[in-house]
């Protein structure tokens, strides 16, 4: 048997069934705080299985909507759930996408997010530039630290080439990007519900 295709919206699809969709942000705590489509529940791509009994029978109720801040994330979070029968769409371009067409991104509480959470890629373009300059500047006193810098090309490079980053997977693991297991657990409800 084989695994059902996810479907793609574009920014302007979306928003004009954006109603009668369930908007499940794929992004970490810190992202979904800079801003997400109206009405989107957070449910981090690390936590996408936990989820699924949840999402599942959502599914059962209107059309699921994945989003993340380009597609890459929200397209693998909709692989996760076709091969688990769960129908889904994905949002193309993410809330990039959506706030180029000139389409509001929603704000949670204050008090509920850290404010100063960078986006995901914003943390892995600063991570790999500091370990990069850092390997240059101890290669001044031994050349093997170079290989530091060497790495994290080759890293890189690997990301580039199989749409993935190990990088963004390790810095969704620190605490700042992390939800609230209270959070999360309130989230699942909602969509029970």
């Amino acid at each position: 048997m084989t695994t059902p295709a996810f479907r793609t919206l574009d920014a302007a699809q979306a928003h004009t069934r954006i109603d009668q969709l369930i908007v499940i942000d794929v992004r970490t705590p810190g992202e979904y705080a800079s801003g997400h489509l109206p009405g989107a529940h957070n449910i981090p791509l690390d936590h996408i299985r936990r989820a699924l009994p949840a999402l599942k029978d959502s599914a059962t109720r209107a059309d699921l909507l994945l989003v993340c801040a380009s597609g890459t994330r929200s397209e693998n979070a909709a692989k996760t759930l076709t091969a688990h029968g769960i129908p889904t769409a994905t949002l193309a371009g993410g809330t990039n996408a959506w706030a180029q067409h000139g389409l509001d991104l929603h704000h949670p509480q204050a008090c509920d997010v850290p404010k100063t959470v960078w986006a995901m890629e914003r943390q892995v373009r600063l991570t790999a530039g500091t370990i990069v300059l850092l390997g240059l500047g101890l290669g001044l006193l031994h050349p093997a630290f170079h290989l530091i810098s060497t790495a994290i090309a080759a890293g890189l490079l690997y990301s580039a080439l199989t749409n993935t980053c190990g990088m963004a997977a390790i810095l969704a693991k620190l605490p700042h990007n992390r939800p609230r297991p209270a959070h999360l657990d309130a989230t699942l409800n909602a969509l029970r519900s």
